[in-house]
């Protein structure tokens, strides 16, 4: 039912996308309207992880740097019968993580020093699953054109604007069909009827990576815990380069925004007490034992941040 109604709020998408650009300037509008978005989407398709990745200054680990965290997601990736994705980890307080990449064999999956480090090693296992989740689903793809149409319908009804203000002039001419009226409300409803399209596709997406993530980890509890914990912490602990780039929020697994402007108006996350819920209800049905745990880490074995990550709790899986 989720990828059905995924693919109906894209849908919806396109179809005010199309429409807008056809009443801003008929079916030529239409045409160049949407070869714009299509160019956009590709270099998005291509560039999107690696542009993503260095916004946060993210640093790849292996092995080697990171033995604990990097074991973490390969036995997940194993579970999920996932190729393994590259693992990053992102110099930053606030605990949080997210998945990129355009398919399985280009994936990526990153998580913040704050979450390494503020939670146990069962909550990092079931994020890293929700995030094996969104790449098993294909969620970073669909989430980047849903937000590169929703971006291109903005920038086209600001056109709109112009073109139809100018319209009223040339009304005899056949030209533009909207008014200055109509080209004010164009300009005002449809970035935020998109907005809106955007925030359902985003949540609908969410709620599936939880639930996938839970049977990868087979405990949905583990992923509960964590996102409490990590809900409570963003409120707490500003996360800068997201406060400077609030077009990315929806990427991470809770929004890492803290909500000084306007930024939570409209959360492209759903509520956690209802994710939660959601999880606490799965775990019930599953019931306990269902899965075997994760394999226990190799004692000998010690991770290593960046030399600019701040001290290690010994209560992590760092220690």
């Amino acid at each position: 039912m989720s990828y059905f109604k995924t693919a109906l709020l894209l849908g919806v998408l396109t179809a005010i996308f199309v429409g807008v650009g056809y009443l801003i300037g008929g079916q030529m509008g239409m045409l160049i309207a949407f070869g714009i978005a299509l160019a956009i989407n590709l270099f998005a398709y291509w560039n999107a992880d690696k542009m993503v990745l260095r916004m946060y200054n993210a640093q790849e680990v292996d092995r080697r740097s990171a033995p604990e965290f990097y074991g973490i997601v390969e036995e997940l990736a194993n579970r999920a019968q996932l190729p393994m994705p590259r693992v990053y980890v992102i110099d930053e307080p606030q605990p949080n993580a997210f998945a990129t990449g355009r398919d399985p064999n280009h994936a990526a999956v990153a998580a913040t020093t704050g979450l390494l480090n503020m939670c146990s090693r069962e909550e990092i296992a079931g994020v890293m699953a929700h995030e094996l989740a969104h790449v098993k689903n294909r969620d970073m793809l669909i989430m980047t054109i849903t937000a590169v149409i929703a971006g291109a319908i903005g920038m086209i009804a600001q056109f709109g604007f112009f073109f139809g203000g100018s319209s009223r002039d040339n009304n005899n001419g056949g030209g533009n069909p909207l008014g200055i009226v109509g080209a004010i409300l164009l300009m005002i409803l449809a970035p935020l009827i998109a907005m809106i399209v955007q925030m359902a596709v985003s949540r609908t997406r969410e709620y599936a990576a939880d639930r996938g993530g839970a049977e990868i980890s087979g405990q949905p509890l583990w992923l509960a815990g964590a996102l409490a914990k990590l809900q409570n912490a963003a409120h707490q602990i500003p996360n800068e380069r997201a406060e400077a780039r609030p077009a990315t929020a929806h990427l991470f697994i809770v929004n890492p925004l803290s909500g000084r402007g306007m930024d939570n108006l409209f959360s492209t996350h759903p509520r956690m007490e209802n994710r939660i819920a959601a999880l606490e209800q799965m775990a019930a049905e599953m019931g306990a034992g269902t899965y075997a745990p994760l394999s226990q880490p190799r004692r000998a074995a010690r991770a290593s941040v960046p030399s600019s990550a701040p001290p290690r709790r010994r209560s992590g899986p760092w220690s």
